[in-house]
């Protein structure tokens, strides 16, 4: 009896823990340029059907399309952003905003969550990405997110300049 109660007890606590859950460490956040990039946003997912997926929204632009869980998008170096379920972050529609120190070493997460401030804006990432609302929170010109101050130029010189790439 004391056998079957256990089973029960294991079975119900992994009911309750999915297999996917996702967690987020320093480990993947690597060098930029090893991501594929559509305009100017890198893009990652460890599953590469949902990987496919995630490209095809970005590039595509639809509004009211959520990225598949396990999505990562970097501009810069320094920040990236990672889709989670919506209930881990239901401010920001399950996405969780990083901000990152990179090095040759790797990278550090310096903060993370959905009320990061911005690294060189010093106001929270979510100020920014909340226009971009019916986009999923992603911004991109055309999807009502202030403008930043970098140009394209610019971008790409931080990505090509990414220490995690220098082996």
């Amino acid at each position: 009896m004391r056998f079957i109660a256990s089973v029960v007890l294991c079975l119900s606590f992994a009911a309750g823990v999915s297999a996917d859950d996702l967690v987020i460490t320093e480990k993947a956040f690597g060098c930029l340029l090893d991501q594929p990039k559509v305009r100017n946003t890198r893009i990652q997912n460890s599953d590469p059907q949902k990987l496919k997926e995630a490209i095809q929204i970005f590039q595509d632009s639809v509004p009211n399309q959520e990225y598949p869980k396990g999505t990562i998008l970097q501009l810069i170096p320094t920040e990236a952003m990672v889709k989670h379920d919506r209930a881990a972050f239901p401010n920001t529609n399950g996405w969780e905003f990083f901000a990152l120190k990179i090095s040759a070493d790797g990278t550090t997460i310096l903060d993370r969550g959905d009320k990061v401030l911005n690294t060189s804006l010093k106001k929270p990432c979510l100020d920014c990405h909340s226009p971009g609302a019916k986009f999923d929170f992603v911004c991109e010109k055309g999807h009502g997110c202030a403008s930043i101050p970098v140009t394209d130029q610019q971008i790409a010189a931080m990505q090509a300049a990414d220490p995690r790439c220098k082996k």
